[in-house]
């Protein structure tokens, strides 16, 4: 698994200055050193460069077949246990450590920012179904599908109960940050044979075809509209903290507005950046908190 120190050790050379060096030194982003060094090295590698402008347009061939399909069979080899052991199989057999650690991060970090702000909305009672995947073999228990029914489940429980009580959710001074984790998770060590070299976002474009497939069309189309949900996340989160200038990095937009499934490989890459850039963010602010309860 790739570290900070794999860009702190890299020589730079002015005549040619390396892309990715560059925007892992700068801080204008919040995002966790150790994951961001491992995101950038997968993005550095030749599968990202080379491999995916090929396969790309045949997974996106791909997705438009199989609508064609779902409009005559809506329902046709749906299998969501079959779909999670494909996708379990594949990233342990092809995908870079550093993409399947991503993976795994991201369900953590999505449950801790559900958490957090479900516990600063005084008043109300969501119940949460959180997801702590910190070995590989978890992807087989319907992760993926279970991850967007959570966020959905999240929006609207705790809607209809802001609703129901009169109630809004508001800057709090002092938020709880019990649910914000500092530091590395406990995730076990990923696959590093010869045949992991498979970067993220190849990975997701060519999984996002075979998701299609072994999924109803409904469930598909669920999947694929919840990358819309990105800015309802950050509205809630930055209303809390009164951080409104982090939507700035939130790219999957106005969730009225539901996008084509051409691009939802390319946006579930966005996603799980606007997820880390949020948790980074409240991990800064929960630093911060306790830094001012010392000093006092």
């Amino acid at each position: 698994m790739i570290t900070p120190e794999y860009f702190y050790g890299m020589k730079h050379d002015p005549n040619d200055p390396n892309p990715f060096l560059a925007v892992f030194l700068d801080r204008s982003i919040p995002f966790d050193e150790s994951a961001k060094a491992a995101f950038l090295k997968d993005s550095s590698t030749k599968s990202r460069q080379f491999l995916l402008p090929l396969l790309r347009p045949f997974a996106r061939l791909s997705i438009i077949l199989i609508k064609l399909l779902r409009t005559v069979l809506p329902n046709a080899f749906a299998s969501s246990r079959a779909l999670h052991r494909i996708l379990y199989r594949s990233l342990r057999t092809f995908v870079t450590p550093e993409a399947n650690t991503m993976i795994l991060r991201h369900f953590t970090l999505g449950s801790e920012i559900l958490q957090f702000i479900r516990d600063n909305v005084p008043g109300v009672d969501v119940k949460l179904n959180p997801l702590r995947p910190y070995k590989l073999e978890a992807v087989k228990d319907d992760l993926f599908l279970i991850h967007d029914i959570n966020i959905y489940n999240f929006i609207i429980n705790l809607n209809k109960e802001l609703q129901a009580k009169g109630l809004n959710i508001a800057y709090r001074d002092e938020p709880n940050m019990d649910a914000i984790t500092v530091g590395p998770q406990p995730i076990e060590a990923m696959p590093n044979r010869w045949t992991n070299k498979i970067d993220l976002l190849t990975a997701i474009e060519c999984f996002t075809p075979v998701y299609q497939l072994f999924l109803t069309d409904n469930d598909f189309w669920r999947a694929s509209n919840s990358l819309q949900l990105d800015e309802i996340i950050g509205i809630y989160a930055s209303t809390i903290v009164n951080e409104p200038q982090r939507l700035a990095l939130v790219n999957n937009k106005h969730p009225m507005v539901p996008m084509h499934t051409l691009q939802a490989g390319y946006r579930l890459v966005l996603h799980g950046l606007a997820t880390e850039q949020l948790h980074a963010m409240l991990v800064q602010k929960k630093l911060a908190m306790g830094k001012r309860a010392a000093s006092t």
